[in-house]
């Protein structure tokens, strides 16, 4: 980065106020509201020993509380070496405002652990996570009525089972203990379709947003999704899951993929699977042999394209690069990708950005259907899918019997039987639950965002919508 002719980059932390304070300074909040809903109410530090491999090894973790305007709070865990407590505080600030925005019932959380998983043995990795959790449980930072913790970069299923069962030991009487987490393997209390459920948002996000020609036009873009050449950075769950949608359901091209041993090109459109499947196996894309393949990756991010997706780390276009992107079009599927500084250059040059409260909201949104599963203690669609399957059964039979007489001249068409006999089940219903929330969103954000002139863009419509809920449930409060 040229600093003599760019100020200097702001942080995650920094990025995360500048841009409250942007939204804020157009509202009228009453004296100390406006504090009291940026401020993180508290952030717990945790330095715990674990003895492996004949020695023992410290390891220091944090769990944040942003707001608690509404209980329990949300929010995820990672595993990172680069994890630090402001990093986690701004994520938590993030998470209330996205709760608020997809009406969540949570207030804002987040939580990490400095340590790179590749580092450990899995079974050395278990002892670690059951210690971190034990660790947050004994004080309540873990707990279904209080702090709901979920995957996050480095974690998945497999750590969020354990952590629900080091609860369950240390709270045996607890009939909600399967709550004090979410984004649990199925067969451990978890739900269908939250593995896909940021993937699959990014994707409802995109559709809502190519629902408004208006919108599009803003974006300098025309017509659907279909044929839309699409890059994405990090090809790891929700990048993975964005970009095999976009491209098998919407027909989209996913023309770039960025890793971090560089990118892979290909205007025609690239593979996914196949390219997903190549990462797994050889820790990267290099050697891929159906693609150009670019040792700077970053790079990429600069290419000529019609929707880019940034789904990996925060801050990866900042003030060094945001003049050269090109893209008309950006979905934020990570935390944090754009910095605020970044924010404004692009703006500027007319690109229309989706923000990341927004457009990776479909994690938490799953994980609020799952936390209500585990209280409900049933399945989705248990009671009601035969039911539904019998009422439709009924006009199956009377549109049969009339598609029999010759005399009408018309039949079922092909297939229409079975699909309309099939009653919706757990997966149908979290993803139709999750279209309309994202629907709903957007929609909340669409209409500050044109109804305003003081308002330029979709983030700080999304702010203005957010802080707006959380002072409302503050005021209720008696604040």
């Amino acid at each position: 980065m040229n600093t003599q002719s760019n100020p200097p980059e702001p942080s995650f932390r920094e990025s995360v106020d500048m841009m409250f304070n942007r939204a804020v300074a157009l509202m009228d909040l009453a004296p100390g509201l406006e504090e009291k809903i940026r401020v993180c109410n508290a952030t717990y530090t945790v330095r715990f020993g674990v003895r492996l491999r004949g020695d023992i090894h410290t390891f220091t973790g944090y769990r944040s509380v942003h707001s608690e305007h509404m209980e329990p709070v949300k929010g995820g865990l990672r595993f990172a070496p680069s994890v630090h407590q402001d990093e986690v505080e701004a994520l938590a600030a993030l998470m209330t405002y996205k709760c608020a925005l997809v009406e969540a019932p949570f207030g804002g959380s987040k939580g990490g652990l400095r340590i790179n998983p590749r580092d450990w043995e899995d079974h050395e990795l278990e002892l670690i996570t059951r210690r971190f959790a034990y660790e947050l449980i004994k004080r309540d930072l873990i707990n279904p009525a209080q702090n709901v913790p979920a995957p996050d970069m480095g974690t998945g299923e497999r750590e969020m089972a354990w952590i629900a069962d080091q609860f369950k030991r240390m709270n045996t009487t607890d009939i909600n203990g399967a709550a004090c987490v979410t984004g649990k393997p199925t067969n451990a209390g978890g739900i269908a379709g939250r593995v896909e459920a940021t993937g699959r948002g990014v994707q409802y996000a995109l559709q809502e947003f190519f629902r408004h020609p208006e919108d599009i036009a803003m974006a300098n873009l025309s017509g659907s999704l279909k044929g839309k050449r699409v890059i994405v950075q990090g090809l790891g769950n929700v990048g993975y899951h964005a970009a095999k949608f976009l491209s098998e359901e919407d027909g989209s091209l996913i023309t770039g993929i960025i890793e971090r041993d560089g990118a892979l090109h290909d205007e025609r459109g690239l593979n996914v699977e196949a390219v997903r499947e190549w990462i797994l196996k050889h820790g990267g894309v290099a050697g891929y042999p159906d693609a150009n393949h670019h040792m700077d990756g970053g790079a990429l991010l600069e290419e000529d394209c019609d929707i880019l997706i940034p789904a990996a780390l925060e801050g990866v276009i900042n003030l060094s690069n945001a003049d050269r992107i090109k893209a008309p079009l950006i979905i934020e599927a990570a935390n944090g990708p754009i910095t605020a500084g970044a924010d404004d250059i692009l703006r500027d040059n007319g690109c229309v950005i989706i923000p990341d409260m927004y457009a990776n909201a479909g994690g938490v949104t799953v994980s609020y259907f799952e936390w209500v599963k585990n209280l409900s203690h049933i399945r989705f669609g248990r009671m009601q899918r035969r039911a539904e399957e019998s009422r439709h059964q009924l006009v199956i039979d009377e549109l049969e019997r009339l598609s029999a007489d010759k005399d009408l001249g018309w039949e079922l068409s092909p297939n229409f039987k079975d699909r309309y006999l099939r009653g919706a089940g757990e997966l149908e219903l979290v993803r139709s639950g999750l279209d309309d929330t994202m629907r709903a969103a957007y929609q909340a954000m669409r209409q500050v965002w044109h109804a305003r002139s003081d308002v330029q863009d979709l983030r700080t419509a999304a702010y203005l919508v957010s802080i707006r809920k959380v002072a409302d449930s503050y005021r209720a409060k008696g604040l």
